[in-house]
């Protein structure tokens, strides 16, 4: 469902992302896990078609996000980190507006914006303005507009950047959720999120994998998953 074929991204001289491949199948949550300034965000952008490579391809869903990202985006749900809102509009106006966009019928559009505001618990704050809302709320909002279209692949930048411990539950709640019914890559430096909902961990240093394989794999004799990321990503 996702598939990234030795993406690379520099700028200038810099080297922001080098040769990263890796496949996601159906059903899967992986954690795309690194430190701040690792190549996560760069790589999920080039992923979803919002920054062409240097080299390299990526696909959704089978579809070549440089030369068919229209048919891609059909099946891709996507949350970038602080995610733009409008915020002068409702979550209810925005999620109409953008399910709009997408073509969707008003009965259709009516039907999913019921689903998604129960699924990421904004149902109470619907038509409140999304300015006065707290990042939490802010935060489900974007990922009710990723969820709106019923997209098969879901990624989320740093989807608990920066909330309380209360709202990081319910968001996790969500995703184990979503979990059950999509394939999912969620980029993190935040290695509860891993123990919490991940199938896998895909760990990138410097912008090149350092490890790709189950949670417990990442472990040497036991030691602490902190130990086990610094050993991982310490220099050089």
């Amino acid at each position: 469902m996702i598939r990234a074929q030795a993406l690379t991204k520099r700028f200038g001289a810099f080297s922001a992302v080098e040769d990263v491949s890796f496949e996601v199948p159906q059903g899967q949550v992986v954690a795309f896990l690194g430190a701040n300034g690792a190549g996560k965000s760069t790589t999920l952008r080039m992923l979803t078609g919002f920054l062409a490579p240097t080299s390299g391809r990526a696909f959704i869903a089978g579809h070549d996000m440089l030369d068919d990202r229209i048919a891609g985006a059909r099946s891709l749900g996507y949350l970038p980190e602080n995610g733009p809102l409008y915020l002068d509009m409702t979550p209810r106006a925005l999620l109409r507006f953008l399910g709009s966009a997408r073509g969707m019928d008003d009965r259709r559009l009516r039907e999913r914006i019921d689903l998604v505001a129960s699924t990421c618990a904004i149902r109470e704050v619907l038509d409140k303005t999304i300015r006065k809302l707290s990042k939490g709320y802010r935060q489900r909002t974007g990922m009710a507009h990723a969820l709106l279209h019923d997209p098969d692949v879901l990624v989320l930048d740093e989807p608990t950047s920066g909330l309380d411990p209360n709202q990081i539950r319910e968001v996790r709640r969500t995703i184990r959720e979503l979990a059950k019914t999509k394939t999912l890559l969620l980029s993190t430096h935040i290695l509860q999120e891993v123990e919490a909902v991940a199938d896998r961990v895909i760990l990138i240093h410097r912008g090149r994998i350092v490890y790709d394989g189950v949670p417990a794999g990442m472990r040497r004799d036991g030691e602490p998953l902190d130990d086990a990321f610094h050993r991982l990503t310490e220099a050089p």
